[in-house]
């Protein structure tokens, strides 16, 4: 598909994630991709959006005429509509991919935007999760407010023994 392109060409292909970070000739084959400046961006998507298949996919966007020296990674496999069988792109998703793009910027846990040198220093390993930061911290547990919040529990749970036995004893057991 990318030799047969125009040279100023774009294509889009649909991968599995395993594309992304095996090695062999996979590896050898992003390697070779990188270093001739073809790759454009990558884009990884929710998993069960393609009918058949519920392992997650990303597109790598290949451009023959571009300039830039960086490549563009998208982490949109958490923004989607779930589906009972699939799950789908809505328009907004669809368009901040598309608007992240066109800008080619960096949008904290969402996009970044990586120089080919800091993908040489990760053996060419392009899975997402390298390059996008998608942690999010959890809040602390305040301790003394769940403990209080135990021990009220326990009291109601001795207040709600003590009627069930007494319901029971009435019931005869």
């Amino acid at each position: 598909m990318i030799e047969t392109s125009l040279p100023t060409g774009k294509v889009g292909v649909i991968v599995p994630h395993g594309v992304l970070f095996r090695g062999g000739a996979e590896g050898r084959i992003r390697q070779t991709l990188i270093e001739e400046n073809i790759l454009d961006a990558v884009v990884g998507l929710p998993t069960n959006l393609f009918f058949g298949t519920g392992i997650p996919a990303a597109i790598l966007i290949f451009n023959k005429a571009r300039k830039r020296k960086e490549v563009l990674f998208i982490d949109a496999s958490r923004e989607y509509q779930e589906g009972k069988k699939q799950n789908t792109l809505r328009v907004q998703d669809i368009e901040k991919i598309e608007q992240t793009y066109k800008k080619f910027e960096t949008v904290e846990k969402y996009s970044y935007r990586a120089t080919i040198d800091e993908i040489k220093e990760n053996d060419f390993n392009l899975n997402i999760p390298r390059y996008v930061d998608t942690f999010e911290e959890e809040e602390p547990v305040n301790i003394k407010a769940t403990q209080k919040e135990i021990e009220k529990l326990e009291a109601e749970l001795v207040d709600v023994r003590k009627e069930m036995n007494k319901y029971l004893k009435e019931l005869g057991f």
